[in-house]
């Protein structure tokens, strides 16, 4: 039940989650252990936001100073334009402050911009924000929202669920303009990667359902090394806040905390981290055989496709080292995947299709007539097979 609460709320028009701080804090960790510059001197900006109950707002304020931001800009939804339909109560925040307006808190949206001490203390932090009403409602897709994003270096947020492949398709929009940066000749240059040269000129982390690695609009990113998977969530599991109670399964919304817990979440993004430079520690075909936990390995070895030339590997742990020829991979792979070890080939759904592919067509592979879905092809790159 609980792989199905991100479906539901899309069906639902429930957009109305907030990330934990403890999150926000955990990710942004491994892109600063990788690159402590990663933020310097850069604007952030972080849309589809609440500034007043947003822990990224939070987060990013109060390290304004450790990560060396240049600015930071909040902006969020008017509240009249949100999915879920209940009564608003403005924040005492702004209700106190003297350009608060009745009828703007609930027709347009709000910015949050953040560069010097304003307060005078000698620190730039959560206190120093400023904010105004913007012109309009807040939505990333207006001509307002446009100009900070085209201001910004870096974008992060937890996107509207129901608008993960528009919001996505808004930040790409002009970033991919050339070829891949990140790749010679087919291989990665960490140097490269790693001093922040070669990226796009936008960089992004948003939050959305691993199930969009399949959608048309994302897979050849990922395939292009254009986007990858980000650290991830504790053991795979998401714990958001939410102001709306739906009618959740047992076990998935907690009344005591109000959080409500997600799995197959994860983090989208183009900014480098080291975990996937990290090769995978695998078995050898033999040794999976005769040892594998998997019931499905263990004493039976491995299917081939009846309509592709590769085997399927139901388990990423499970994946032969010594195996030289194109292998279907669970998506959920990708939270192992590294560039420097395997090549990425393609995706089931546009198996056959060399000019893309159509998702409404079930191109799928399949064994003994059956269809196995969701699957990434990928092979070993030149030199790792056996390793």
């Amino acid at each position: 039940m609980a792989n199905n609460n991100l479906t539901s709320a899309k069906k639902a028009k429930n957009d109305e989650f907030y990330t934990q701080y403890s999150d926000i804090e955990k990710e942004i960790n491994a892109y600063l252990e990788f690159d402590p510059d990663v933020f310097k001197n850069k604007t952030v900006l972080l849309p589809c936001d609440d500034p007043e109950w947003s822990n990224f707002t939070k987060y990013f304020a109060q390290n304004f100073q450790r990560f060396g931001i240049k600015k930071l800009i909040s902006t969020s939804y008017a509240a009249n334009s949100k999915n879920y339909v209940g009564e608003y109560q403005p924040s005492l925040f702004e209700m106190e402050d003297p350009q608060f307006d009745k009828e703007k808190t609930v027709t347009n949206g709000k910015i949050f911009t953040l560069t010097t001490d304003k307060g005078g203390d000698g620190k730039i932090n959560v206190e120093d924000l400023e904010w105004h009403y913007l012109e309009g409602d807040g939505d990333f897709r207006s001509e307002e929202i446009k100009k900070l994003r085209d201001e910004a270096d870096i974008i992060i947020t937890n996107p509207p669920f129901s608008l993960f492949r528009d919001f996505l398709a808004w930040i790409v929009e002009e970033n991919f303009n050339s070829p891949n940066p990140h790749t010679n000749n087919g291989q990665i240059n960490l140097s490269a990667t790693k001093n922040n040269k070669l990226f796009p000129k936008k960089q992004f982390l948003i939050i959305g359902n691993m199930n969009a690695i399949t959608y048309k609009e994302v897979f050849p990113l990922i395939k292009q090394d254009k986007m990858w998977l980000g650290n991830g969530f504790h053991a795979g599991n998401a714990y958001f806040s939410t102001p709306v109670v739906s009618d959740y399964a047992e076990g998935v919304y907690n009344p005591e905390t109000g959080l409500v817990k997600f799995r197959n979440v994860v983090w989208f993004t183009n900014i480098d981290h080291g975990r996937r430079h990290q090769p995978l520690s695998l078995m050898s075909m033999e040794d999976n055989i005769k040892f594998s936990k998997h019931k499905e390995i263990k004493g039976v070895g491995y299917q081939k496709y009846d309509n592709y030339d590769a085997i399927e590997i139901p388990f990423t742990d499970s994946i032969p080292l010594d195996y030289e020829g194109v292998m279907g991979v669970p998506i959920s792979f990708l939270d192992k995947y590294s560039p420097e070890q395997f090549e990425i080939l393609g995706c089931s759904y546009n198996y056959g299709r060399p000019d893309g592919w159509d998702e409404n067509i079930d191109m799928g592979v399949s064994i003994n007539g059956i269809n196995v879905y969701k699957r990434i092809l990928v092979r070993f790159r030149s030199g790792n097979i056996g390793m």
